[in-house]
């Protein structure tokens, strides 16, 4: 299956998305979106391209690139859903973003994650990221974890 680019306004894409949103709420057993303010728009103009999975028009696994610098972007809203786990669909969502992010001439990629999404802290880990102290939105946030890889 290979990686398709979709637009920001394609309503799959934000389906995907706002199940994330849902499950990390589960998760945290928050009530409320912690997370930063997001939508779907903020991936729009230059360098911000979102990524997915499809499978007979289905989305399986999506990501973002939202632009932060003319250097510097951020990985957004990764997520697979949960009967397309275990398929390295994550895995290779991840890799086209950073190759996406070397194509775009970033230097860097950054991104946030929460200390209770075992699975993702390895992922990203084994993709060569490394921590770095929160930034941005998330200074000062206690579960929040962030990460960025050199390019």
């Amino acid at each position: 299956m290979p990686l398709v680019q979709l637009a920001f306004t394609d309503p799959r894409a934000a389906e995907l998305m706002n199940a994330q949103q849902y499950e990390l709420r589960e998760l945290y057993r928050d009530t409320d979106e912690r997370s930063e303010p997001f939508g779907p728009r903020m991936l729009a103009g230059e360098g911000c391209v979102l990524l997915a999975y499809e499978e007979r028009s289905q989305l399986l696994a999506c990501g973002a690139i939202k632009k932060l610098s003319e250097h510097e972007a951020e990985i957004k809203r990764m997520y697979t859903a949960p009967a397309a786990r275990g398929r390295g669909l994550g895995r290779e969502v991840l890799g086209g973003l950073i190759e996406q992010g070397r194509r775009l001439g970033y230097d860097r990629l950054v991104l946030e994650t929460g200390d209770l999404q075992t699975a993702a802290l390895g992922l990203y880990e084994s993709a060569g990221f490394v921590r770095i102290p929160n930034y941005g939105y998330y200074v000062g946030v206690d579960n929040s974890l962030c990460y960025a890889l050199k390019l």
